[in-house]
């Protein structure tokens, strides 16, 4: 017998032995190579330590929700982690992207910034974060007119590797294919883009938008099915967290700014929810359980 074939036949106790060698480091209380921690760390708890590599990630909210603000900040503290992130943004420039950011750091809003309106205090938490920013592997392009092979030349132009690929959103990306449909596109698209997660080793955290929810439902929080692609979301996303604000939907029974993050899809755990805070003024996130 050749010597491939022994190495064939010895690779799946290789394997094993390996990944019995990760689960050690981690019972020693080692990160996983593979984990990218979210930042949020009742959501890691939830996802057994945050995204993992190859993972497609859907994201999904009702128009103001806060998808945005919440995938910005996922990207902000993953780079400050030392994560090389990529932001591809099809609804603001990378200005746009970059002053979201200081607003969300520094706690200040969009409009003082714009007004240069700021306290000493705010300017110093604005300035910092600037500083601080520089130095994060953190690239932002516009995701208008890229379609999804084409995303992949675009990870080769930045100077990391990229570990996370943020996508702001399914719906603007160009269509792989001309299609008579946006369900078809979208459907589309999330192939791509697993194989994506797949092809690069990294994580692709889509943002989408709930194109059959029904805010007039008894319960309106969003389910699965809310995210339509023809099934694809269901079929090709490893994770789908969804956003509900009940403030949205029941104005004066909800606590203002009180989130229900839903895990609705976990391919490698059990679903759940976490609990986060929204301030709208910043645009910025943070755990009800871990606030920073």
């Amino acid at each position: 017998m050749d010597r491939s074939s022994k190495r064939t036949r010895r690779s799946p106790a290789s394997s094993a032995e390996s990944l019995l060698a990760q689960i050690d480091a981690r019972m020693a209380g080692e990160k996983a190579a593979d984990t990218v921690a979210t930042g949020y760390p009742s959501l890691d708890r939830v996802l057994g330590g945050g995204f993992r590599r190859q993972d497609l990630v859907v994201l999904g909210g009702d128009v103001g929700s806060g998808k945005s603000a919440l995938a910005l900040g996922v990207a902000l503290r993953a780079a400050a982690g030392g994560v090389p992130t990529m932001y591809l943004s099809g609804e603001m420039s990378p200005e746009r992207v970059l002053e979201r950011a200081l607003a969300l750091e520094g706690r200040a809003s969009i409009d003082q910034l714009r007004q240069g309106q700021l306290d000493d205090q705010t300017r110093a938490r604005v300035g910092a974060a600037a500083v601080k920013h520089r130095d994060l592997p953190l690239t932002v392009r516009p995701l208008s007119g890229l379609a999804p092979e084409e995303t992949t030349s675009a990870l080769d132009v930045v100077p990391h590797r990229p570990q996370l690929v943020i996508i702001d959103s399914l719906q603007l990306m160009a269509s792989p294919r001309h299609s008579a449909r946006l369900e078809e596109r979208v459907a589309l698209s999330l192939r791509r883009l697993k194989a994506l997660a797949l092809e690069r080793n990294t994580i692709v955290l889509a943002l989408s938008q709930l194109s059959h929810h029904r805010a007039e439902r008894p319960d309106p929080r969003p389910r699965l099915d809310d995210l339509g692609g023809v099934g694809a979301v269901k079929q090709h996303a490893d994770v789908v967290l969804l956003i509900y604000r009940e403030e949205m939907y029941r104005p004066g029974q909800g606590v203002e700014g009180a989130t229900e993050l839903i895990v609705a899809k976990n391919r490698n755990g059990s679903p759940g929810f976490v609990d986060l805070f929204f301030y709208p003024q910043w645009l910025r996130f943070v755990d009800m359980l871990d606030a920073d």
